[in-house]
């Protein structure tokens, strides 16, 4: 029973967070403040984990791709379709899930056991629409930003740590990453960032606002705020992938 009140509570929440907003002015400035805070803010841990993540993918398939008769741009194919299928959308929506969702629910939380809440609802004002719906919009406009850089970095990565061992040549490389490419890859990993941005930022969103009690208990719903983001990035995950390549 518990997880069906929190799932009706979780969507009675986004109905009003997706209510008519006051004066659209005022979210256009609070979605380009979060744009910075919860975009801009990841893209050099972004870029650190996927150039680290293309390095390994490399050298793990040069590794597993030792014998002769296997052509050497397996290796820059496999790097190309792991970034591109499983590693720049769920990998980093899991990291995201942990640096931006933690954020999230601490700032809401603590907004909430310091009755700041309570004042805005006190003035008339839709406390849910105004503190999310900027947060949902920024993620989801900026998110697929960072899963493109991320393809990008990734790919850089394994070229460099590939040429700089010695385990492939840059031309091999080269013909891996473009050896049967599939242009509809991009648009899947495009799709599952949006998907999981939004689950990102409304899940954290809902463990922050009805979160009760004081600082630990902020801290609390922070911690369960990443769990559940994660536990909905993989079940999606598992959802999309049957959905749109099957």
């Amino acid at each position: 029973m518990r997880l069906f009140n929190l799932v009706g509570s979780y969507f009675l929440l986004l109905g009003k967070v997706f209510a008519k907003p006051e004066k659209k002015m005022i979210y256009y400035k609070l979605t380009v403040k979060e744009i910075e805070k919860l975009g801009l803010n990841s893209i050099i841990i972004v870029a650190i984990i996927s150039a680290f993540m293309g390095a390994v993918i490399t050298i793990q398939t040069a590794y597993n791709t030792e014998n002769p008769f296997l052509p050497s741009y397996l290796i820059g194919l496999a790097a190309r379709d792991s970034i591109l299928l499983e590693f720049s959308s769920t990998i980093v929506g899991l990291i995201l899930a942990g640096k931006v969702g933690s954020n999230i629910a601490s700032e809401i939380g603590t907004m909430r056991v310091t009755q700041q809440i309570d004042a805005l609802e006190v003035m008339g004002v839709n406390s849910a629409s105004y503190l999310i719906l900027p947060k949902i919009i920024a993620t989801i406009l900026f998110n697929p930003f960072l899963t493109m850089l991320s393809i990008v970095v990734g790919i850089i990565g394994g070229w460099s740590v590939g040429v700089f061992t010695g385990v492939v040549t840059t031309q091999e490389y080269i013909n891996g990453i473009q050896y049967a490419f599939v242009p509809y890859y991009i648009t899947y990993a495009l799709i599952k960032t949006v998907v999981f941005a939004f689950l990102i930022t409304t899940i954290s969103a809902f463990q922050g606002y009805y979160v009760e009690g004081g600082s630990l208990e902020v801290g609390q719903a922070s911690t369960r705020a990443v769990v559940a983001s994660s536990v909905a990035i993989l079940l999606f995950n598992l959802i999309l992938t049957q959905l749109l390549l099957s």
